[in-house]
């Protein structure tokens, strides 16, 4: 999960001719979502908001943040709609159909939070919940990884994560051992950051390269 900023995006205009109440989300015609998905991934890239997997390889749905069904109201609000993947093991599916209560105040939505202040990815595919979080925040970072099914020990993510910072991983151990410096090394892989920035599991990439 990484920062998003919906500012860079305006609300599409065909949400403008929904209205809770006399439409439902089986009314927006094809034409429309597909107009909400460019929004979308002009926000995301094309890559889910929660597990950061690419669109194109784990298929893709509209999802709400704030679940229809409990918040009908927001059914055609532009900051409660994210891109998600299309798994049904985590991220949106998992939160609407798998993980059971919860209370939708308490998870990190990325347009509001940055994920970097409550979580540390490691090479191993993990991760971490920051030390010194406030007991309230502490509960969202572990909230938040439960609801979107996003830290399965042996899961599905993990493998993806690991495999993505795979390579990274083997370059910075070897500027590790010919003595760099943590500066030297972040410039060093100041090129490499830059485009993973448009890759999958991009938080990933950046945290083994950083946060050493």
């Amino acid at each position: 999960m990484r920062k998003l900023d919906r500012a860079i995006c305006p609300a599409p205009a065909c949400l403008g001719g929904y209205t809770h109440g006399v439409h439902t989300w089986d009314d927006v015609s094809p034409a429309h979502k597909e107009e909400i998905r460019t929004q979308l991934e002009a926000m995301q890239g094309r890559r889910c908001a929660y597990c950061e997997g690419s669109i194109d390889n784990l298929g893709q749905h509209i999802e709400h943040f704030r679940r229809k069904k409990l918040h009908p109201a927001l059914t055609f609000d532009w900051s409660n709609l994210f891109w998600s993947c299309n798994e049904t093991d985590s991220c949106g599916h998992f939160k609407d159909s798998g993980a059971g209560t919860y209370n939708v105040s308490d998870l990190i939505d990325p347009c509001h939070h940055d994920p970097d202040a409550f979580y540390v990815f490691r090479s191993d595919g993990t991760i971490s919940i920051r030390h010194g979080l406030s007991a309230p925040d502490a509960h969202r970072a572990k909230e938040t990884l439960r609801v979107f099914s996003l830290d399965a020990d042996w899961g599905r993510l993990r493998a993806m994560r690991k495999a993505a910072v795979s390579g990274y991983v083997s370059d910075a151990d070897e500027a590790f051992s010919a003595g760099l410096s943590l500066a030297d090394i972040q410039e060093y892989f100041a090129d490499a950051l830059d485009c993973a920035e448009s890759l999958p599991f991009s938080t990933a990439i950046r945290h083994v390269l950083t946060e050493r």
